[in-house]
């Protein structure tokens, strides 16, 4: 998903999405991808954690 996709799905401010997205990323929670169809906007997303219960 889009940054701007969580804002929309969610309804959180995009502010604070940023700030999640930042400290996902920071405990390497989530994936950054390269978008091919805007390449002004990343997809996010989850990483796969082995033995996480689903």
């Amino acid at each position: 998903m889009t940054h701007k996709d969580i804002v929309k799905m969610t309804n959180i401010s995009p502010r604070t999405v940023r700030y999640a997205i930042r400290k996902l990323k920071e405990a390497h929670l989530i994936i950054e991808k390269f978008n091919f169809r805007d390449a002004r906007q990343t997809i996010y997303q989850g990483k796969t954690v082995p033995g996480a219960a689903l």
